[in-house]
């Protein structure tokens, strides 16, 4: 199957993704909710898949108000019985599944390795490790019927260095880098790329909430971003959609880093 058709519109429903399919985990807000209007705006109809209904209805809203189609899928990506269904929900409503962005994740905890919990541990790895890979897990073979699909992981900045008092995310970053690697090298021939997205600091709604009750750690990150300023969701969301389309047709198994050039230094 070839991945997308190109086409110079941009309005939805007549853009590269014409008659494709996208799937999208965390997309009621953020990342998630960027990524499922950028799918949308290139032709593509999407599942927006959340444990939080409310924020998928609005996304879905959004998504409708600009001319394009998705739909709601309730799915708790730390249970298999939810990331099968959720697979299955989207397939039965629009037929197939060509694209898949694996983006649902949490924070986790700031606390010294020692000072983690054995539930917040678990917590972090069931839904950033556990989720990425049951998605993979039920998305592949579904693609695979079809004759290919590309899917897209949400790793981090922590995904390829470390930071302190935050062991779980950075363990489950690193892992989710592992798992997109090995996808890659496995179904690279079957026609389904896999690559990952490593975002940096990003104005999200929970970063958002961080910040108001830590206001100097907002001001002293923002001075050693090398561009100045926090990444938005949408500079993130391009990233992964590209992945997804033709323009990215020779890569496979790649974490691309978007962090205005954090790690670089």
């Amino acid at each position: 199957m070839k991945i997308g058709t190109r086409s110079k519109s941009t309005s939805m429903g007549k853009g590269q993704f014409s008659g494709k399919v996208a799937l999208v985990t965390g997309g009621g807000s953020g990342i998630g909710r960027s990524a499922s209007l950028l799918f949308a705006r290139d032709g593509a109809r999407v599942a927006v898949a959340d444990i939080n209904d409310s924020g998928s209805e609005e996304t879905v809203r959004m998504v409708e108000q600009s001319g394009g189609k998705a739909f709601v899928v309730h799915a708790d990506v730390s249970k298999a019985a939810d990331v099968e269904a959720m697979v299955r929900a989207t397939v039965k409503r629009f037929g197939r599944l060509d694209f898949a962005f694996n983006n649902a994740g949490i924070g986790g905890k700031g606390v010294t390795t020692v000072e983690h919990t054995e539930e917040d541990f678990d917590r972090t790895i069931a839904i950033n490790v556990k989720g990425v890979w049951l998605g993979m897990k039920y998305e592949i073979p579904q693609m695979l019927e079809q004759g290919g699909g590309a899917i897209v992981n949400t790793s981090s900045i922590r995904g390829v260095g470390a930071f302190p008092r935050l062991a779980a995310y950075v363990a489950s970053k690193h892992a989710v880098l592992g798992l997109t690697k090995v996808a890659a090298l496995e179904y690279g021939k079957l026609g389904i790329r896999v690559n990952a997205v490593c975002p940096g600091v990003t104005v999200t709604p929970a970063n958002e909430r961080f910040w108001a009750q830590s206001p100097r750690e907002k001001e002293d990150r923002i001075k050693i971003q090398p561009v100045g300023r926090f990444g938005q969701p949408d500079e993130i969301a391009a990233a992964a959609v590209w992945l997804c389309s033709d323009k990215a047709s020779y890569v496979n198994g790649h974490g691309m880093i978007v962090d205005g050039g954090f790690v670089a230094k």
